[in-house]
């Protein structure tokens, strides 16, 4: 008789409880939300330090997310010719030569160095990613899976948490406090002390989540891990690609996956310079807005971590397309309150956002992933490479930013119509999947 009891086991399948594996691959999860949200404050202090435009602080973002997609398939090809293990391990290889790579760039004093150790650092999170989204969904039976996945990235917030605790407290709170109007009236010498100086407060978190991450590469390499959907090693790649791009699930959700991230890096990256805006209208200084507007990020990134888990819950009972289209109905209604809001309610708004957010990204993957078996390696590619969106997008937003005013309304409220399209886009993908 069918063991039904296993069948239904988040993390259980034929007599093999994968836990460890889970446990270990998940920490992994909350690796790269530690790089990506210590990361998006990241623009508004290189902005600052270096004495730069909104615009030419995205850099950052585009360097950040361009190493996800250039990564994205090389590293499907390694996985498939090697295993998950390898590619977990290549990923973490690379995300700590990155994250060593701050020290040398603070040498220089220059900023495109840094875009180098991003670059490099995000192509091991590309690894990183390809490899864990898809092991993860194989520890276990089929129908979980989009549940299991919703669960291991629930942990990712947790990351991300920590990741905009470090950059409020060890590096916003203690870059030096002169302001961007002030620094751009330093001589020469004096920006470049003040300059070296708040570089190596920027670089030293950097460089121990290095060790962090060297630290989990040796536990993960001794440890004997499962060979999940290891069943091919051949290549196939254009093949594999027309196959996989022929579904319309897959490749509309990959256009999804696409505007969702970009949605996402927008509202964390620029609640700093939305809370930033409100806060000193209030009569507060620059820097102390900066950081308040940091705590509200902080308090977005808890709540999005809660509703993951919330949502993780509600996909046992609701369609998982209709749960997704819902929430970005609800994240396009708050997104239309920070537009028209100019005080601290469309901040408040902003930060509800998140709470829609959560499901999205796992929901679209699992969505997109279901019933593909091994080409799951080639087909989590196109989705690591639709993060190219939190790229592409950001520099669009940022531009309106650098406006200032239009047509007499804040630009910075304004530039949030992009998240805004972002949404209805998933709301389409939502809907569609819920009829199938």
């Amino acid at each position: 008789m069918k063991d039904t009891s296993q069948t239904r086991s988040l993390l259980c399948m034929n007599g093999i409880n994968y836990l460890v594996p889970f446990i270990l691959i998940t920490s992994c999860f909350a690796l790269w939300g530690f790089a990506n949200d210590i990361t998006n404050p990241m623009v508004k202090a290189f902005s600052k330090i270096f004495r730069m435009s909104v615009t030419d602080g995205t850099l950052v973002q585009v360097a950040f997310y361009g190493g996800y997609f250039a990564m994205a398939f090389p590293a499907a090809i390694f996985i498939r010719r090697f295993s998950y293990k390898a590619g977990v391990l290549l990923g973490l290889g690379l995300y700590a030569c990155g994250a060593f790579l701050f020290y040398p760039a603070m040498l220089t004093g220059s900023y495109y160095p840094f875009l180098i150790a991003y670059f490099i650092l995000t192509c091991g999170l590309s690894f990183l990613e390809t490899s864990c989204n898809p092991y993860i969904l194989a520890m276990g039976p089929e129908e979980t899976a989009t549940r299991r996945l919703n669960m291991a990235q629930s942990f990712n917030p947790v990351g991300s948490l920590m990741g905009m605790w470090v950059a409020m407290n060890f590096i916003q709170a203690r870059l030096n406090p002169l302001e961007t109007e002030q620094r751009a009236q330093l001589s020469d010498a004096e920006f470049e002390a003040v300059r070296d100086a708040d570089l190596l407060t920027l670089i030293t978190p950097y460089v121990f989540i290095g060790i962090v991450v060297v630290l989990m590469f040796v536990v993960i390499s001794v440890m004997k891990m499962p060979k999940n959907g290891d069943k091919s090693h051949s290549i196939d790649f254009f093949p594999t690609l027309k196959r996989i791009f022929s579904k319309a699930r897959y490749r509309e959700g990959v256009i999804a996956q696409f505007f969702y991230v970009g949605a996402q890096i927008m509202c964390w990256t620029f609640i700093i310079q939305y809370g930033t805006r409100v806060f000193m209208l209030e009569g507060m200084g620059e820097k102390a807005a900066e950081v308040l507007s940091q705590k509200y990020n902080i308090i977005a990134m808890a709540i999005f971590c809660c509703s993951r888990f919330i949502c993780t819950y509600l996909l046992r009972y609701i369609n998982a397309g209709r749960l997704l289209a819902l929430f970005a109905m609800a994240a396009t209604l708050l997104t239309a309150g920070v537009i028209i809001f100019q005080d601290r309610m469309g901040l408040y708004c902003l930060v509800g956002v998140s709470a829609c957010m959560s499901l999205m990204f796992p929901t679209i993957y699992g969505i997109a992933l279901d019933g593909m078996g091994d080409d799951a390696k080639f087909g989590a590619a196109g989705l690591i490479m639709a993060i190219l969106g939190g790229s592409v997008l950001p520099p669009f937003q940022a531009k309106i930013i650098d406006c200032v005013e239009i047509a007499g309304f804040p630009a910075v409220n304004l530039s949030f119509i992009l998240p805004l399209i972002c949404f209805l886009v998933i709301i389409a993908y939502g809907t569609r999947c819920a009829k199938d």
